[in-house]
């Protein structure tokens, strides 16, 4: 999915090894727009890659976006070999914090990585 002004830029693809969700999340209907990405990542758990590492690159999130994006982390713990590489700017504390959190409530390997 391309990035629009309120959503962010979603591409899956098992065989490019690309999982990554970047950009703004403030859909009108978050349960809409993430549905589709639970749905896939349940599908794809069932025969993961030997590694995954999905990339979430937020620049912002509101926060209907923020009890699903726990909802996606929460559903990456059925996928064998995940890593979340969780990106930032530097200067932005919200994002960084936010990932944190995250990381403190799901029981998967996560990398923080500065942009600068």
């Amino acid at each position: 999915m391309e990035e629009t002004q309120d959503t962010p830029r979603v591409a899956l693809s098992k065989s490019k090894e690309i999982f990554e969700i970047a950009g703004r999340s403030l859909p009108e209907d978050a349960v809409d727009f993430y549905n589709p990405i639970l749905d896939w990542i349940a599908e794809y758990a069932k025969a993961p890659n030997t590694v995954t590492n999905f990339a979430f690159r937020l620049e912002y999130f509101n926060t209907a976006s923020s009890k699903l994006i726990l909802d996606l982390l929460h559903a990456l713990k059925s996928v064998r070999g995940i890593k979340v590489l969780w990106y930032f700017y530097e200067d932005d504390e919200s994002i960084d914090d936010a990932g944190k959190e995250y990381a403190e409530q799901v029981d998967i390997p996560f990398e923080f990585k500065t942009i600068p």
